[in-house]
């Protein structure tokens, strides 16, 4: 494991930590079966989809937006620009993310009809059960980070809750590691392939060719990082990826819902 996603995994642990002391696993479950229930994950059949993403900050760009902005119209105008889907980053330290974020935007989300999902470095079930009270219908879990039989048990409780896993690999160790463990699964599962390097944080587009033909079949296949324009997703749609998940360059518009018609009008037969 990188070093960075080892620093990102003990602080997640120590949240989990002082989270537990505040509620129990029972009691934080109990208050997930409580709570209202996502819309569900829907790709769309004529072509590409896209996972907007609400990132305040990156390592990578630094300050992406501010809490002064009204980052909950942005998160409106994903879904009514065809997001199937918004990412929010809740880890707090290097991406400005909490868990209240997740909470009003899958607030904001639910009578669009569509998911948030919990992007975070998860290291424990709690979390995932986090993301449901939260109201979230997903969960990023990145494959690298934690031994097969954690991961095995975070896409276990992601499952028995309902929510649809993204489930995250670098290369292609992590992605026969992921192909053997959903091979009997049930659940949504996404697979994603992530091109940023985890030492330098810089993307390396060449990874998704690379990686293209080691895609599990049967699964949906996203492209994580580095897609920027309509001219990106029209090439991870020919190396056989369905879907993009893209924070950064949605991020910078101040209209989100322009360069997702962009995309969709350059890779769908059939526009939202």
């Amino acid at each position: 494991m990188s070093g960075f996603l080892d620093d990102m995994a003990r602080a997640s642990a120590d949240r989990v930590a002082e989270a537990l002391r505040l509620e129990s696993f029972a009691e934080l479950e109990r208050r997930a079966h409580a709570g209202p229930v996502s819309p569900s994950l829907r790709l769309s059949v004529a072509g590409f989809d896209v996972i907007a993403e609400l990132k305040l900050r990156s390592p990578a760009a630094g300050v992406l937006g501010k809490e002064s902005e009204d980052w909950l119209g942005r998160v409106a105008a994903y879904a009514r620009g065809g997001a199937a889907a918004v990412s929010v980053l809740t880890e707090p330290t290097r991406f400005d993310g909490s868990l209240e974020h997740l909470r009003r935007a899958a607030a904001v989300l639910r009578p669009l009809g569509v998911p948030a999902m919990r992007k975070d470095f998860l290291v424990d079930p709690y979390q995932v059960l986090e993301a449901r009270a939260a109201g979230a219908g997903g969960v990023l879990v990145i494959v690298r980070m934690l031994p097969r039989s954690r991961v095995a048990l975070l896409l276990e409780v992601a499952a028995q809750h309902g929510l649809f896993v993204l489930l995250e690999a670098f290369d292609a160790t992590d992605l026969e590691t992921a192909r053997e463990m959903i091979e009997s699964l049930a659940g949504q599962i996404l697979i994603g392939i992530n091109c940023r390097d985890l030492q330098t944080l810089k993307v390396v587009p060449e990874r998704f060719a690379a990686l293209a033909p080691l895609l599990p079949p049967g699964r949906p296949a996203v492209a994580e990082s580095g897609v920027a324009s309509a001219a990106d997703a029209r090439e991870m749609q020919r190396l056989g990826y369905g879907v993009a998940l893209i924070g950064t360059a949605l991020m910078a518009g101040d209209d989100p819902s322009l360069l997702l018609g962009e995309i969709f009008r350059a890779t769908r037969t059939v526009q939202p």
